[in-house]
């Protein structure tokens, strides 16, 4: 009995003792877990050091600014452009060609049922930094004459314009230099070989015609630029010297506007939305054309005369422009063709008669012609920058 009841006391004392060891585990395990945080009381910061940063200087500190060359809600720049221009019927009076004294050289009379031709032009930045931005580009127009009874034209102007029509093609460059967060420089440069040659019979680049703008302009603010330059031109056919105006400006709301490079063009613009806009305005069109192909064996041959056609319209138009897709837009005007010039001069001594404001007026032209004013249209694609 004595050797049962110590066995048991024993057994009593271990469980005991193994009972307590278990809650002593478990009380450790306890303080090894994170207490779940006060979030009632805020936790305390040390003060920062503020003195650590005196010697610290921004990357951006002392580097010039450099204003943009655009304002909020422009039309947006085309890249490259396809069109086809048509104008609709008129009548052309033909003068005779007065220093010419063979018997071809007389008055005709002729209705132009239509005249149109394709137009190509493209723009490709070169350099785009903040303190330069340089493009360079090519254009080709043509003009083709559809006349009602071609076969009878008599004057070799006509029968040229009714055979060959009327090209241009240049290349054309930009250069925006900005001077500062305001104002810039703007510079436009192009070289144009215009006649009516064709591609099977090149014209030579010795008839090239040189034209180039001057800009010094300030951007005032995101919706305001305004410049003013000089320009050498051949907007209305025939070489000049003027002064030009740059002004563009979008409204607060960003619904009107103005793109106005005058007196070369001008625009009133009105911005459905940023996918949508509506122009109303006018722009000078012209160049200064050589008679390269007029006339034939029995007519006589106009390549060695020095004649040139100073052509230069004005038309009167409204312009709607629009996105397809993304940045393909199409552009589609319509409007009235005003004729400003189209008469023929001669060079003198290989040189242009100047005749701006007025000079030289004792050398009169070779020819002084006459055009109606018909309506026109123009569509064309367009990949405009972002």
């Amino acid at each position: 009995m004595q050797a049962s009841k110590f066995t048991v006391a024993s057994v009593s004392r271990l469980l005991l003792l193994t009972a307590l060891s278990l809650v002593g585990n478990a009380l450790q395990a306890q303080t090894d877990v994170a207490a779940p945080k006060d979030t009632t009381v805020p936790a305390v910061e040390a003060e920062e050091d503020y003195s650590q940063y005196d010697n610290v200087g921004f990357a951006a500190e002392g580097s010039k600014r450099y204003c943009s060359p655009k304002i909020e809600g422009l039309s947006p720049a085309k890249l490259i452009s396809i069109g086809y221009d048509y104008q609709m019927g008129y009548h052309m009076n033909a003068d005779t060609i007065r220093s010419l004294k063979q018997p071809y050289s007389m008055p005709d009379s002729a209705h132009v049922m239509t005249s149109n031709g394709l137009r190509f032009g493209c723009n490709i930045p070169v350099i785009s930094r903040t303190d330069l931005v340089w493009q360079m580009g090519a254009n080709y127009w043509e003009q083709r004459y559809k006349f009602e009874q071609p076969d009878q034209l008599q004057n070799p102007m006509l029968r040229s314009l009714s055979e060959n029509g009327l090209r241009t093609m240049g290349i054309n460059t930009t250069v925006f230099k900005p001077l500062n967060d305001v104002k810039f420089l703007l510079f436009q440069g192009s070289a144009d070989l215009s006649g009516d040659y064709q591609f099977g019979k090149f014209m030579p680049l010795k008839y090239t015609k040189y034209s180039a703008a001057l800009i010094y302009g300030k951007r005032t603010s995101e919706k305001k630029q305004w410049g003013v330059g000089v320009a050498r031109t051949y907007r209305v056919g025939e070489l000049n010297y003027i002064p030009i105006i740059f002004y563009n400006s979008t409204d607060v709301a960003n619904k009107w506007g103005t793109e106005i490079l005058f007196p070369a063009r001008a625009h009133v613009r009105r911005t459905i939305n940023s996918r949508n806009m509506l122009f109303a305005g006018y722009e000078l069109e012209g160049q200064s054309y050589r008679l390269w192909r007029g006339g034939d064996a029995a007519s006589g041959n106009l390549r060695n005369e020095d004649l040139e056609i100073r052509r230069g319209e004005i038309r009167l138009r409204m312009v709607y422009e629009f996105s397809l897709k993304d940045f393909l837009w199409m552009s589609i005007q319509a409007g009235y063709r005003i004729n400003y010039r189209y008469d023929v001069d001669r060079l003198q001594d290989g040189k242009e008669v100047y005749r701006a404001f007025g000079l030289a007026s004792d050398a009169p032209y070779v020819m002084v012609n006459q055009l109606t004013n018909p309506l026109y249209f123009n569509i064309s694609l367009n990949l405009v920058s972002p």
